[in-house]
């Protein structure tokens, strides 16, 4: 039997893996409130992708900040407001809300330039899963918290110059970090941007491929480099883009799958990248039955997943989401190859 980092190399790298490999992403409110069941959980069905923590028994400070409805203030200063304990929240007091906030503005290196990774180091060399780096670039989302999503459309729409000088020191930033966790024992490196709508990408794909397209290789050339696997996620209908991911090197991309057609993005691009999850979480998760949930987890696998490797079975668990109908997505994938 494959160790969890056994499975998922072999997953990556097309080199028949003994079953799909598995990973769970539990949002706050599951960790915070519904604890007992995500331990039950890995209990059962324990998972093969592991999270890497700073130190030994480190809380993650934006989970807790959710844990009671209020405020808090990210370390690039803009101020999120919190509407329902265990959700995210979303940002209302954005740092940089008036370009005459731009000239004394600086990112937050000391969360870069202090952090200790040697537990990370310690974390990933007793461990036999697959270690994944804590989430580093995010350009487009963290521009979106500086400036506020609208006001950032304008910026795009409009080329100002301001927008470029600060897009320019996100992504050094974001370089900076992903250098340090290319230092760092971890196997794979994950950034992020949510890209989509339901139906299409959020910005013209000229302009995608103008400004984040060039980002996002120096980030895969950097993880590449190191020897390292380069895992990227985005919200949405990505098909204009799901190309120019596969050129630029992502090795594993979780995408809305549900948002798009999948058999024709298996048609397309099977065997090119893996495919990183997901199970529709929109509807069939919150709302479905468990034969819900076993018609969309084959679905997927009729689309994807042959044996040969290129699939991770991925999904996300959610508020709204019964244990029973989670627990069903691992079940299902167990079942024999389609």
């Amino acid at each position: 039997m494959m160790t969890g980092r056994e499975r998922v190399l072999a997953a990556l790298q097309f080199q028949h893996p003994d079953r799909a490999p598995r990973d769970l992403w539990a949002l706050p409110y599951i960790s915070l409130f519904r604890q007992d069941e995500l331990d039950a959980f890995y209990e059962e069905y324990p998972v093969d992708i592991g999270r890497s923590q700073l130190s030994p028994g480190q809380s993650d400070e934006t989970v807790e900040a959710t844990r009671q409805i209020g405020t808090y203030r990210d370390v690039w200063g803009s101020v999120w407001h919190v509407g329902e304990p265990g959700v995210v929240g979303e940002v209302k007091e954005p740092a940089i809300a008036d370009w005459s906030a731009l000239d004394k503005f600086q990112p937050p290196w000391d969360v870069i330039r202090n952090r200790d990774l040697s537990y990370v180091n310690q974390m990933c060399d007793s461990s036999d899963q697959f270690m994944l780096s804590d989430v580093t670039a995010r350009p487009f989302e963290r521009l979106q918290f500086l400036r506020g999503s609208e006001t950032l459309y304008m910026d795009l729409g409009y080329g100002s110059t301001e927008l470029l000088k600060l897009l320019e020191m996100v992504h050094e930033f974001y370089l900076e970090d992903i250098r340090a966790w290319c230092q760092s024992n971890v196997d794979g490196i994950v950034f992020m941007d949510d890209w989509g709508s339901n139906q299409a990408l959020l910005i013209n794909p000229r302009t995608w491929r103008e400004l984040f397209k060039p980002l996002y290789k120096e980030y895969c050339d950097l993880i590449h480099a190191a020897g390292k696997f380069a895992f990227f996620h985005s919200d949405g209908h990505i098909t204009a883009i799901y190309p120019d991911l596969i050129e630029i090197g992502i090795d594993a991309l979780n995408s809305q799958l549900f948002c798009m057609d999948i058999e024709e993005l298996a048609r397309c691009y099977k065997g090119k990248i893996t495919f990183w999850g997901e199970i529709d979480r929109q509807y069939v998760l919150p709302f479905g039955n468990p034969a819900e949930v076993e018609a969309a987890v084959r679905r997927v696998r009729r689309a994807l997943d042959d044996g040969s490797g290129g699939v991770i079975a991925q999904c996300e668990w959610g508020k709204d989401n019964s244990r029973v109908n989670v627990e069903t997505v691992f079940k299902t994938w167990l079942e024999p190859h389609l």
